[in-house]
């Protein structure tokens, strides 16, 4: 599967590290063929200066990706990227191509923003909370969980909440058995909660 991580300036390391982690390390340590292929996707084919400084050359543009199974939405510093005509339609556009899209933290804001239509539960960072409310009155916004899944959208709160969730999606993916693998491979405690 074509796991698609999208990133912009002042997106939040963790957001798109975190599962990137996930992803890559369920593929290595997992005994049969590799099941996720996951590479990063920004709107040029130039680095991109995410949160504190932190410079990261993205794989491919939203213009010569290879097709996706899955869409990944980082967070971060998100009001400019909501205002760009291209980037919401290419979202737009892959939402309704993907098998499921995912949002880390302040993402949920760039999915709703490119599908008007978008209604059902979603969680978010909790200091954004009141933002996403105030601006898309349709969802249901949860507190007080890592992560939320609603079949083919899946969203979660901030920074490390991308890691359990990304470990939730392995397992709906692939095998909770797989998902447990890694976890124990990062070292990771997994909170499991949705």
């Amino acid at each position: 599967m074509n796991i698609g991580i999208y990133i912009y300036p002042d997106a939040e390391v963790l957001d798109f590290s975190g599962p990137f982690e996930v992803f890559s390390t369920a593929s290595r340590v997992c005994e049969e063929p590799k099941p996720f292929r996951v590479f990063l996707i920004a709107e040029h084919n130039a680095v991109v200066s995410a949160r504190a400084g932190y410079r990261v050359l993205p794989d491919y543009s939203i213009d010569d990706h290879p097709p996706l199974d899955v869409l990944i939405l980082s967070g971060g510093v998100h009001m400019a990227e909501m205002h760009k005509p291209k980037v919401t339609e290419w979202v737009r556009n892959q939402v309704s191509s993907v098998q499921l899209t995912a949002t880390v933290c302040t993402g949920v804001f760039l999915l709703a923003q490119a599908i008007p239509s978008l209604s059902g539960k979603v969680t978010t960072h909790w200091e954004d909370i009141p933002d996403l409310r105030n601006q898309f009155g349709a969802l249901t916004v949860v507190e007080g969980v890592r992560w939320v899944d609603e079949g083919d959208i899946v969203s979660s709160g901030g920074i490390s909440a991308g890691i359990d969730m990304s470990l939730h999606l392995v397992s709906r993916l692939h095998s909770q058995a797989l998902a447990e693998q890694t976890a124990h491979q990062m070292e990771f405690a997994w909170t499991r909660n949705a």
